[in-house]
């Protein structure tokens, strides 16, 4: 809910919005960040004394400071509460009370130990929507055993296809798992709010690891159900799918060259001065190209090894096409399309000046998300959220931190 004078259009689409984050690590937290890039004001419920383990979490650390938490965080109000105390669930309640929607990732069955389940917050606020984010979801024979998103992405069927045939399944290099079923948790409550607007009521949003990442396999299910395939992992390329692949240049970079359509295939011909290859029947369709996969990409490797990276990308783009850089880090940034879409953006930071990051996704017209602040300081909002939302004393917060409430 707007906290200012500025209009909801300019904070965001969800600027009406108020969201409770509950819950640590990446599942529950990225669908706070997507809810946060957008407006909605979310306040973070952190454990006293140590917060989200996220703030220690992350390869490469600066002063000792965890630079995934100022993006999984930022947008964000922190607020410090124990919610294994009896006071501090019934602060939780109070916040609950004043806000639309409670996002939470942890175990089945701990809410409602903590009498914060949605059977109970419903009595008390029927609109309330409530997003459940976990390794198996609320319900099933699995529903209360521990699911990280290695697990569910191994369950869902991602590891296996990801890597080489030669080798035993692989990881994706992020936390792919969990940002998925955060985002179809977004994407839940969003889905809730609008049936609310018709209907006046909230609802229970259930968001599984392996489930968003099972939505995203495509027909592999049917494959195996109807025609007794099993994908296999295939590295770098789909089977069948040619030419689309990683190909070397003279300079030792590494481009991708997607031209698996017809009508690309032969202005790739055109590119590489052998036209006559779009007749070739072993290149001249879709399923000939599939069937010499191999072949082709010998071929196409043969010469984009003769030319520089930046030349060939050039020569390619001129011809239409698609082609692309395997990026890291230094290329986005130094990248003139990043720059000119503000892909990425820099961030006022008390310990660094400022720090670059990914900018809110999609982009809106006329409402586009933004990136306000990195992620807070453990409590850094306990006087605004506690005083002004919740009316207590300034005394009384003391007292409550002094306590191990907050």
């Amino acid at each position: 809910m707007a906290t200012d004078q500025t209009p909801d259009f300019a904070r965001g689409p969800l600027a009406d919005l108020r969201v409770v984050e509950m819950g640590v690590l990446l599942a529950g937290p990225f669908c706070g960040q997507l809810l946060a890039d957008f407006g909605a004001e979310v306040i973070k419920i952190e454990q006293p004394g140590s917060g989200d383990p996220m703030r220690e979490w992350g390869r490469e650390k600066s002063h000792g400071k965890s630079l995934w938490w100022p993006v999984v965080a930022r947008n964000k109000k922190s607020v410090t509460l124990n919610l294994r105390e009896a006071e501090g669930q019934e602060l939780a309640r109070a916040l609950i009370a004043r806000s639309d929607v409670l996002v939470e990732n942890f175990r089945p069955g701990t809410l409602e130990r903590w009498g914060l389940g949605p059977e109970a917050l419903h009595a008390a606020d029927p609109r309330l929507v409530v997003a459940r984010v976990t390794g198996f979801g609320q319900t099933g024979p699995y529903a209360s055993q521990a699911g990280y998103g290695a697990i569910g992405e191994a369950m869902g069927g991602l590891r296996y296809v990801v890597g080489d045939p030669g080798s035993p399944p692989s990881r994706m290099g992020i936390s792919i798992g969990d940002s998925l079923a955060a985002t179809y948790a977004a994407l839940g409550v969003l889905m809730a709010l609008h049936h609310r607007g018709a209907s006046g009521r909230g609802q229970v949003v259930d968001s599984s690891i392996y489930e968003a990442v099972l939505a995203m396999m495509e027909s592999l299910v049917p494959e195996y159900q109807v025609g007794g395939y099993v994908r296999e992992r295939t590295g770098a390329i789909l089977p069948n799918v040619a030419p689309s692949n990683v190909y070397p240049t003279a300079d030792d970079a590494m481009l991708l060259i997607a031209a698996n359509q017809d009508t690309v295939f032969r202005r790739l011909a055109q590119a590489m001065q052998r036209p006559e290859l779009a007749e070739d029947p072993r290149y001249a369709t879709h399923s000939a190209r599939g069937e010499h996969q191999g072949a082709l990409d010998q071929l196409i490797a043969d010469w984009t090894r003769t030319q520089p990276a930046e030349p060939l990308r050039a020569l390619l783009v001129e011809h239409g096409v698609p082609v692309g850089k395997i990026y890291r880090a230094p290329e986005m940034l130094d990248d003139p399309h990043f720059a000119a879409r503000q892909s990425i953006v820099r961030v006022p930071h008390p310990q660094w000046g400022e720090i670059a990051m990914q900018n809110a996704a999609p982009k809106l017209s006329e409402t586009p998300g933004r990136v306000v602040s990195a992620g807070p300081e453990l409590g850094q909002h306990n006087e605004e959220v506690y005083g002004e939302l919740l009316g207590l004393k300034s005394g009384q917060i003391a007292d409550l931190a002094q306590r191990g409430i907050i």
